[in-house]
């Protein structure tokens, strides 16, 4: 089942239940968010680079308008849902639109230990940051997307995240990149209180 989603390149990589909030300016994208407003659909943002875009990318609903311009620009509240591969990009109108596959998931769960270690390094990690360590539950689904999605990682580690098929494998990639930024957080942070 594939339909021509709308897409839109953004410099970034959206993670499956993933708060990202736009500002809508190019007339483009004005007219590509007005339909899906109208037609209460999704549409899909990819990763932009200079290589062009990325095959796998996120769906995106919108979830609410938080400002209207009286350019027509406005604000608005998306959030990640799901994953989907890029089939063929269709370039008839002034947005790309592309058509798609849903990426699923394998079966697979994470063990529970790795679960509450990803859970106390992101804890851990927004603390040094000065955040109120308030992550995600260890029973939330998609934990790995939630994680990353909250703290600025890297660009090319949250994209091969979203293309990786297993909670599991995820999980663990997160807490070896976690593992591997603390020491120089720590050290940073006592510094600061030093």
């Amino acid at each position: 089942m594939s339909s021509l989603l709308p897409i839109f390149p953004l410099e970034l990589v959206l993670l499956p239940g993933v708060p990202l909030p736009l500002h809508i300016f190019e007339p483009r994208y004005k007219e590509m968010i007005a339909e899906c407003l109208e037609q209460k659909k999704p549409f899909g943002v990819v990763r932009a680079s200079s290589d062009g875009v990325a095959d796998i990318g996120c769906t995106a609903e919108i979830m609410s308008v938080t400002k209207k311009y009286d350019d027509g620009r406005m604000d608005i509240m998306t959030r990640g849902v799901e994953r989907f591969e890029v089939i063929q990009v269709n370039e008839e109108r002034e947005f790309l639109q592309a058509e798609i596959s849903v990426v699923e998931d394998e079966a697979e769960r994470p063990a529970a230990e790795m679960v509450t270690q990803a859970v106390r390094l992101h804890a851990e990690i927004a603390k040094l940051a000065g955040a109120e360590p308030s992550g995600p539950d260890e029973d939330a689904g998609n934990l790995s997307f939630l994680l990353a999605g909250s703290l600025p990682l890297d660009l090319d580690f949250k994209q091969s995240l979203l293309a990786t098929l297993s909670e599991a494998k995820r999980l663990e990639a997160v807490v070896g990149y976690l593992e591997a930024i603390l020491p120089g957080l720590r050290r940073a942070a006592k510094a600061r209180w030093n």
